[in-house]
């Protein structure tokens, strides 16, 4: 869960371990050693920004895409091109025996968001979206359900819960997954470079879907929920690019993070039925605005563009919590382009009124998502290749 995780992001504690825990003594040959988790960066507090202090939670990954806790310290890890799962605990992580010659892995797309259902300490259930393989041949992107067994060594396949979201090289295949507080699933997609999948409500291509996780059923409030085509039951908004990012705000709004072309990133509110106004035809025409607002009807303007040139933006999730001073309540954006992450501050309409980038978090290279943990720490991961990836813990000095 994006802003409602389980468990507790702290070192496992020195006594005895609970079940399922890893450590480096009974990890077994399937387990590598991860580094400390020591202080690599710390920078000083200013503006009423506290100082921050950036550790290596995990090392030794390739192209993380995702993480999350699933309790007692033990984090669920994605590798998109690797299509491998991973439970990190304290000083150790280990494979989990996952089927990764069943994900389809080409450019942007291959094993990439995460989600931990509610339930997770008694349905042992977690989410993915990643490519895949059609009967008849060619690929999807699809949203599975899964249940990790209690030694936290294999995973499952509960259901594939939503499958068709198109893909064609594999860029633009989205695709964030976000549990939102009402229960439902929130799908981002990409438009997988199509130009006429952003506004055409058959296609899942270029929205935000909205569905139920135990069944993969339609949302019931979605706006088209009526519609005879069945994907279109699917759609929660339309006219998107390549939606890299969910979050859910305290007071319920729904937030997506999404790439441009050549310019303007967005970070828009989402609006049950809304157009995002991004149109790419004829072909795929990457000159149009993102939020074109000369076509039919209303479009939302975003609430933060990026402007020229664009960062990539990606993951993101609203930080709570005193401890983070003036940064309380704002989206932290992470950038792969400019490597950076960003904390923006809406008001209570939604408008932007503040913007902090702090330098600190400039020296890791690609960020790739960022996940709000139960102690309102951040975790943050490393899109980097041949092991150099990692996922960052970020917190407020004390």
């Amino acid at each position: 869960m994006r802003s409602l995780t389980l468990g507790v992001l702290l070192a496992l504690v020195s006594a005895a371990a609970p079940a399922g825990a890893l450590t480096p003594s009974s990890t077994g040959s399937a387990a590598t050693t991860a580094a400390p988790a020591a202080v690599v960066a710390q920078e000083p507090a200013r503006a009423g920004v506290p100082r921050l202090v950036v550790t290596k939670r995990v090392t030794g990954l390739s192209n993380p895409w995702d993480v999350e806790p699933i309790g007692a310290g033990r984090l669920l890890i994605t590798e998109r091109d690797t299509a491998r799962l991973f439970v990190a605990g304290k000083g150790a992580k280990r494979r989990v025996a996952f089927p990764s010659d069943s994900v389809w892995v080409a450019g942007e797309t291959g094993l990439m968001s995460l989600e931990v259902d509610p339930d997770f300490s008694k349905n042992r259930r977690f989410y993915t979206c990643s490519g895949g393989f059609l009967a008849g041949g060619g690929h999807d992107v699809r949203v599975n359900a899964w249940t990790l067994n209690t030694s936290l060594t294999r995973a499952t396949l509960v259901r594939k819960l939503l499958g068709g979201l198109p893909t064609t090289t594999g860029r633009h295949g989205g695709c964030r997954l976000l549990i939102a507080r009402n229960g439902a699933l929130v799908v981002g997609t990409g438009d997988a470079a199509v130009g006429t999948n952003p506004r055409d409500l058959t296609s899942l291509g270029g929205k935000t879907l909205r569905l139920d996780r135990r069944t993969g059923a339609p949302w019931p409030t979605n706006p088209y929920i009526s519609a005879d085509n069945r994907r279109q039951r699917y759609v929660l908004t339309y006219g998107h690019r390549n939606v890299q990012g969910l979050a859910q705000r305290r007071d319920g709004t729904l937030w997506s993070v999404e790439h441009g072309s050549f310019r303007d990133d967005e970070v828009n509110r989402l609006v049950s039925g809304g157009d995002y106004g991004w149109n790419p035809v004829p072909g795929y025409d990457e000159s149009v605005p993102m939020t074109d607002q000369s076509l039919p009807g209303t479009q939302l303007e975003a609430r933060w563009r990026s402007g020229d040139p664009t960062l990539a933006t990606s993951g993101a999730s609203f930080v709570y919590g005193k401890k983070w001073g003036a940064l309380d309540g704002a989206l932290a954006v992470a950038a792969l382009k400019a490597t950076r992450v960003l904390f923006l501050t809406f008001n209570a309409e939604g408008r932007l009124v503040r913007k902090d980038v702090p330098k600190i978090l400039e020296r890791f290279g690609r960020l790739r998502s960022v996940t709000l943990a139960p102690n309102g720490d951040l975790l943050v991961t490393t899109d980097t290749d041949s092991g150099g990836g990692a996922v960052l813990r970020v917190r407020p000095a004390s």
